[in-house]
């Protein structure tokens, strides 16, 4: 009965991934522009060792990849607001001063005229370097991810002059995974490191904001069933004590 109480105790602690994955993607469905990450699934695999190699036990594979599904279009009407449409990323300064890509697309200029995204970190040009807005400006961006400037101030009919070209890359070809600090890098690479932009075509929606592509009713079910899972193992756990229990009184010597 133990190999019974070895493989339960083993889903239990396999599965312990995927409910942090899920209570993670719970937690984020109301954040701008974010991405599920971790795919995960249980497998059997073969125990090795003295006592173990007619055993099979669960073993989880976790999947480690940005899926960059559009989540729901939110229109703002905010200048500085962007949803980055098809699976364009845009290009940024991590927390280390690395390059990093994000979907977020909630930008704001801080009080040195610099354009950030509203977790502050520095948006890139295409040229790798940060966009400085002009004092007293106003600015809007275009589909193709121009930076337009216009001068309140000008007589006449104000004239848009383009100030900066956004670092966007099509990531439709190259996997990406998620740094510590929430941003994307290329897997397989070192951070920091740029990629060429894929076949797709790279372009934006201004004036609105991508939702999170988490679904929370099937995140909701999904984590219904864990929860069910996590007490049927149990259960086993229970039923192969008791029959353990109800074999070592039946041997017992009257």
């Amino acid at each position: 009965m133990d190999r019974l109480a070895f493989n339960a105790m083993a889903a239990i602690n396999e599965e312990r991934i995927a409910r942090h994955q899920l209570s993670n993607d719970i937690a984020n469905v109301s954040t701008v522009g974010f991405k599920k990450t971790y795919d995960v699934t249980l497998q059997a695999h073969q125990a090795s060792g003295q006592g173990f190699d007619s055993r099979l036990q669960p073993r989880i594979v976790v999947n480690d990849q940005v899926k960059l599904d559009p989540g729901p279009l939110m229109v703002t009407g905010r200048d500085l607001d962007i949803a980055l449409n098809h699976q364009t990323v845009l290009g940024v300064t991590g927390t280390n001063g690395e390059l990093a890509f994000t979907r977020r697309g909630d930008l704001k200029v801080n009080a040195n005229g610099v354009l950030e995204t509203g977790s502050g970190h520095l948006v890139r040009s295409q040229d790798g370097g940060p966009i400085t807005v002009p004092p007293g400006f106003k600015i809007s961006f275009g589909s193709d991810g121009n930076l337009y400037a216009t001068d309140p101030a000008q007589q006449g009919v104000p004239q848009q002059q383009v100030i900066a070209q956004l670092m966007l890359r099509d990531a439709s070809a190259t996997p990406l995974s998620k740094r510590e600090d929430g941003l994307y890098k290329v897997v397989g690479k070192d951070a920091g490191t740029d990629f060429a932009s894929g076949p797709g075509p790279v372009s934006l929606t201004p004036q609105a904001l991508e939702g999170s592509s988490v679904n929370p009713m099937a995140s909701m079910v999904k984590l219904i069933e864990q929860s069910r899972s996590f007490e049927h193992q149990v259960r086993m756990i229970k039923e192969s004590k008791s029959n353990d229990e109800s074999g070592a009184s039946m041997m017992k010597v009257s």
